[in-house]
């Protein structure tokens, strides 16, 4: 079996795992070498997964393999939530964080560079419509990514941290003034 067709395979069954557990399938992949390799499946679900979800997942997942028996040497399964700076692998996950910081980089050269940094903006029937900080709006063609993730904005994480905990301390006094008699 073609290492491609090996690879679809896994993600087939890692996707029907993780629907069968309430849960997306954000990537699958096979790393390492074909002696020994390393099965990565990555999952999700709104409020982020646990570390049940990927016991789980992983539990589930092993026996699935294991009874296929398509894998003809030891592998080491591996699985996790896609995490802050979560990978972009399919157009819907462009669609799904328009508007939020990204790193892509691409096959060919688009404006004279591979790699960007900044913001997507969204998505046209072929391209990633991208704000990058250095070259401005760009068109990244799809079938060009080769990858792309998510970027934290620290500043931004801190600012929202901040004004949860004002809004914390204000119901805090709030209710220490209600509850003085």
């Amino acid at each position: 079996m073609d290492s491609r067709s090996f690879a679809e395979r896994v993600r087939d069954i890692a996707g029907n795992v993780a629907v069968d557990h309430g849960l997306e399938l954000v990537h699958a992949e096979i790393a390492g070498p074909e002696g020994h390799p390393t099965v990565r499946v990555f999952i999700d679900k709104p409020g982020g997964v646990t570390h049940d979800d990927c016991s789980e997942v992983s539990l589930h997942l092993g026996t699935v393999l294991d009874v296929e028996d398509f894998i003809h040497s030891a592998y080491t399964l591996e699985v996790s939530s896609p995490g802050l700076e979560r990978g972009l692998y399919k157009r819907a996950d462009y669609e799904r964080f328009a508007g939020r910081q990204a790193k892509i980089k691409v096959r060919e050269p688009v404006k004279g560079q591979r790699n960007f940094r900044g913001r997507i903006t969204g998505v046209s029937e072929s391209d990633v419509i991208f704000e990058d900080r250095t070259s401005g709006r760009v068109k990244l063609p799809l079938d060009s990514v080769v990858k792309a993730n998510l970027e934290l904005d620290v500043d931004s994480e801190f600012r929202q941290a901040r004004e949860r905990e004002e809004t914390d301390r204000q119901l805090i006094r709030k209710n220490a003034r209600g509850t003085k008699t």
